[in-house]
């Protein structure tokens, strides 16, 4: 079957593919995914966001790469390049408020056929990573795992439109705790509360 260069394979489905396949023929596919087809991606966006269900595109392309083998010579092996692109809602963790954060995903994988072969596969080239083949391989959960590595660590605006009342209150005095400052005035001196228990007594202790 003869494809034309950079046209994509449209029959391909993403939750089904045979990888190896995918690859041997150097064959393309594209399409789109919203955030509520990825379970783990949506459980990351905050229910008051103006759009929950936003749309990411992908493209992947299969290809044979020559590879030096332990007897000093060079066969074709599988690779799979992925590209995912899209924006997804997430809460500020400075102002707790929901923002919008284009994610872009670039990756090149060899594919291996076993989970052995994966580990003791040599990792010399860091932007190189390695998966693990099938005839029904899902793309999708590639998809989404690659996006979930690519969500920020500390969720965050570049400049907040405003900082959050319950962060205000904290540190509003240069070396004070408001915390251990309340805790402190609630606190009752127990000379005090004595000096209270004498006074209301005027005929003296009783025994």
């Amino acid at each position: 079957m003869t494809q034309n260069p950079g046209k994509p394979a449209g029959s391909a489905d993403p939750r089904a593919l045979d990888l190896y396949e995918f690859a041997k023929s150097g064959r393309q596919s594209a399409g789109a995914l919203r955030i509520s087809q990825m379970p783990c991606m949506l459980a990351e966006v905050p229910l008051d966001a103006p759009d929950r269900d936003t749309v990411f595109t992908w493209q992947a392309e299969g290809s044979m790469q020559p590879e030096l083998q332990d007897d000093g010579t060079e066969a074709p092996q599988p690779y799979l390049r992925l590209a995912v692109h899209g924006s997804v809602w997430l809460t500020c963790q400075r102002c707790l408020t929901p923002y919008s954060r284009h994610l872009d995903v670039d990756a090149m994988y060899r594919i291996v056929a076993t989970e052995e072969e994966a580990d003791e596969y040599p990792l010399d080239d860091d932007e190189i990573e390695v998966i693990v083949g099938s005839r029904q391989f899902d793309l999708v959960d590639l998809i989404e795992e690659e996006l979930l590595l690519s969500l920020p660590l500390v969720p965050k605006h570049n400049v907040c439109p405003e900082v959050h009342e319950s962060l205000l209150a904290v540190g509003t005095e240069e070396g004070a705790d408001p915390v251990d400052e309340a805790g402190e005035d609630e606190k009752p001196n127990p000379f005090v509360v004595l000096e209270k228990l004498k006074g209301s007594d005027p005929g003296g202790k009783k025994h």
